[in-house]
């Protein structure tokens, strides 16, 4: 073939690609266009494009009326008020019979917590004797749960039936000794 002549295959690609490019080029320029003539829009209106980034920056520069993980909202109610240890000692006799286990929280709950002495009420006096000898163990363990230091004793009240009443037995509705005789 000649030079003069293009090739028919090549001129249809070749075409096809100068086309692609010209039309291209033709929606990029409107695009230009179409977004100088929304800002000019913009503008008019008072509200310009936004200049800051649309991402704030990791940290605690939240403003108060942010939503915020319920977690992180209570653990900073809990430090804002104090209430961190309180807590702590409630979780910690919710959870009573998987910290002790099962046997002897069947027969033991705690009762309070007060200036590093948790009392602990046992429903009969074999299980407040068994409590007394675990009471070492106990505060290691209740120091693992709270903090070291936290527990420094433990103090054990066996069943609280109320005070026996005073002078001999008597059986309801009888008229002493002379029942018993004849």
């Amino acid at each position: 073939m000649s030079a003069d002549k293009p090739d028919p295959a090549e001129g249809a690609t070749g075409g096809a690609a100068e086309g692609a490019k010209a039309t291209a080029a033709k929606g990029a320029a409107m695009a230009r266009e179409k977004l100088a003539q929304a800002k000019a829009d913009a503008a008019k209106r008072g509200q310009l494009p936004r200049r800051e980034p649309r991402r704030k920056p990791y940290g605690r520069s939240r403003d108060s009326g942010d939503p915020r993980l319920f977690g992180s909202a209570i653990a900073d109610l809990l430090a804002d008020r104090g209430w961190e240890r309180p807590a702590a000692v409630g979780g910690v006799f919710g959870r009573w019979h998987e910290i002790v286990g099962s046997d002897l929280a069947a027969h033991t709950k705690p009762e309070t917590f007060a200036e590093g002495e948790v009392v602990v009420i046992a429903d009969s006096t074999a299980w407040a004797t068994q409590v007394r000898l675990l009471a070492a163990e106990l505060v290691k363990r209740l120091n693992q749960e709270l903090g070291d230091g936290t527990v420094r004793r433990v103090r054990v009240r066996g069943p609280q039936n109320g005070p026996r009443p005073s002078g001999g037995l008597r059986v309801t509705g009888s008229r002493g000794p002379g029942d018993t005789y004849g």
